[in-house]
């Protein structure tokens, strides 16, 4: 046992580095992970900088306000963060008692609010039990810098943060409320369409198609589009459309429970498959833990696209 130990002091000179190196690189600054770690930066820095001697190869580029990962130091430090969480994990098993543990769900605020929020009663029917807390968010964050068990993702599935597992795809088509409907005509043309009251909402990640690019995407250019509404948020438009301001963009798996309550209705004038879909990403470092491999599953159980 003796000799192995050995073996690692000679290979890892120094676990206090590694622990440092780590929080400078998962924060993105010397003056944050001295914060956490409760050192001085100066004494960050030096550990750092004893690693790089040690490993003759600088782990990061020190530019003018901020830092960056070298190719190596990105290479030590997925390695470094995966280790430490499964020790992190190993030491919460055994010290925490409790059954159930609470697992952080990062995902958009239209992706929380109209497909979570409904289907969190069936957590409780699940064998596993799980606590979840949703972290909503505009923008996808870097996982590496924030405190996020697991994140929905819409994209093409590669992100330098975590790795990707396939949760759903997805189709695009306009929707509009019953109310609307006894207001304006229904369209039966994309000229047609072109013409009603629109609401729209700006693009929060790569993919997520405005009005525009809808129509360019189902093979149709109108000279003019007339807006009703515009927002940041996609939930906004959603709950515009769902009080009859005008026809909104669907994104099925979003909308589909106001679809089956009848709240909203399917516009059979155009529709669009994405290339992007919906992914499960699991921060570097972390593993699929059993409670996150449940929480997959039952994000998973996907209806069909009404």
């Amino acid at each position: 046992m003796a000799k192995g130990t050995k073996g690692y002091r000679r290979i890892v000179p120094s676990l206090t580095a590694l622990v440092e190196f780590e929080a400078v690189a998962r924060l993105s600054s010397f003056t944050s992970a001295a914060k956490e770690l409760g050192v001085t930066q100066a004494a960050v820095s030096r550990q750092v900088r004893f690693l790089e001697e040690t490993l003759k190869t600088r782990l990061f580029h020190r530019l003018h306000r901020s830092i960056a990962l070298t190719s190596d130091g990105e290479a030590l430090y997925l390695v470094v963060a995966e280790s430490m969480q499964k020790i992190a994990g190993v030491f919460d098993r055994l010290s925490n008692s409790m059954q159930q543990k609470e697992l952080v769900l990062a995902s958009t605020a239209a992706f929380s609010q109209f497909r979570m929020w409904p289907r969190l009663a069936g957590v409780r029917n699940l064998q596993q039990p799980l606590s979840i807390r949703l972290n909503t968010q505009n923008f996808n964050s870097d996982l590496r810098h924030v405190e996020v068990d697991v994140a929905v993702r819409y994209g093409d599935g590669n992100w330098i943060d975590g790795t990707s597992t396939f949760l759903f795809d997805e189709e695009v088509f306009p929707v509009c409320s019953p109310s609307f409907l006894e207001w304006k005509k229904a369209p039966t043309t994309l000229a047609e369409l072109a013409d009603l009251p629109l609401v729209d909402s700006d693009p929060t990640y790569e993919g997520w198609m405005g009005w525009e690019e809808w129509f360019q995407a189902v093979g149709y250019r109108p000279t003019k589009l007339t807006y009703a509404l515009r927002s940041s948020l996609y939930a906004d438009s959603v709950q515009a459309a769902r009080h009859g301001q005008g026809i909104a963009l669907g994104w099925a798996r979003i909308v589909h429970d106001l679809l089956a309550s009848g709240e909203l209705v399917r516009l059979p004038i155009g529709t669009y498959k994405p290339k992007d879909a919906y992914y499960v990403v699991v921060p570097h470092g972390r593993s699929i833990t059993p409670m996150a491999a449940t929480l997959i599953e039952w994000l998973r159980a996907e209806e069909p696209i009404m």
